[in-house]
């Protein structure tokens, strides 16, 4: 049984998360016509569950953190890689790309463009990832090409 974090009474049921919230992402996504507003952007909502422990720290130092930086590298470097013709798959590689991380024990992954009418509104598409599933993900092979081009 793991002991109680110093500081955290032993009855209470601690949960943690890291949440990135509207980052912009470098891609394009969808097929559309001469009526059909083409989006100025993406957006990107990750909240990633870790362990408390990673949060409620003994001391200051990136040693005892989920250190997040590798992944936003990596969720920027992968937008780029070309255009897609849904949200849906770029949730999908970003939804394998958390599940190599160890740390990340959930994720809810919320894409959304803007606009989509009119100057105004967004519309996006949300996938929540538990424990188990991150765990299916991880022996569950991807393919990572864009366009049928591997990446």
């Amino acid at each position: 049984m793991q002991q109680p974090q110093r500081g955290a009474r032993p009855d209470m049921t601690l949960t943690s998360t890291i949440e990135l919230r509207d980052m912009i992402l470098p891609t394009g996504i969808g097929t559309y016509g001469p009526d059909n507003p083409m989006p100025d952007h993406h957006l990107l909502d990750l909240i990633l569950s870790i362990a408390p422990t990673k949060v409620l720290i003994p001391s200051d130092g990136m040693v005892h953190v989920f250190d997040y930086d590798s992944l936003i590298v990596d969720i920027r470097t992968l937008a780029k890689t070309g255009h897609r013709e849904t949200q849906e798959w770029l949730i999908s590689q970003i939804a394998h790309l958390c599940a190599t991380f160890d740390n990340i024990q959930g994720a809810d992954i919320f894409l959304r463009k803007f606009p989509i009418h009119e100057e105004s509104g967004t519309l996006g598409v949300r996938l929540t990832l538990q424990q188990d599933d991150l765990a299916k993900l991880r022996n569950a092979p991807i393919q990572h090409g864009v366009n049928n081009a591997t990446s």
